[in-house]
């Protein structure tokens, strides 16, 4: 019984904890469109997407950015320099050239978070990978993200 009590307050922990952190939750606009998600782990954070890269394949993406630097810019709001590792793997979509492909990602960005809850960020994402029945490639893609923080 004992042993059935203990779980259950470390679940309950578990998930106090997992909801307190902030969380963002928006789009990311540039060479495609993705929807964006950001929960933060102590000071750095998990962003994972899903769009349309190039607006010729669909993408679905994760990275573990590191908070680098928040300088104090402003009296009101946040800034934060980001960068961190992450993956991607997609499907092309071109007609009959389609091909799935997985590769490494990254991404460094600069983001401000109003005193209210918006977040806008200015990303890049460089990916090296490989598209089976098409070779290695790389990219960097550049977007703008608008969020609602929560």
């Amino acid at each position: 019984m004992k042993k059935i009590i203990l779980m259950a307050v470390a679940v309950l922990g578990f998930t106090v904890a997992a909801v307190a952190q902030p969380r963002a939750v928006g789009a990311k606009l540039g060479w495609g469109v993705d929807a964006s998600y950001q929960h933060t782990v102590g000071k750095d954070f998990v962003e994972v997407g899903l769009g349309l890269n190039n607006f010729i394949s669909l993408d679905a993406y994760a990275t573990y950015n590191f908070m680098i630097a928040q300088p104090q810019w402003t009296d009101r709001g946040e800034w934060g320099f980001y960068a961190g590792p992450g993956a991607a793997v997609g499907m092309n979509l071109i007609g009959d050239n389609s091909y799935f492909h997985l590769a490494a990602a990254g991404m460094v960005g600069l983001e401000y978070t109003f005193w209210f809850p918006l977040q806008l960020s200015f990303d890049l994402k460089p990916q090296l990978g490989y598209g089976f029945g098409y070779g290695f490639h790389w990219s960097v893609t550049p977007s703008l993200g608008v969020r609602y923080r929560f």
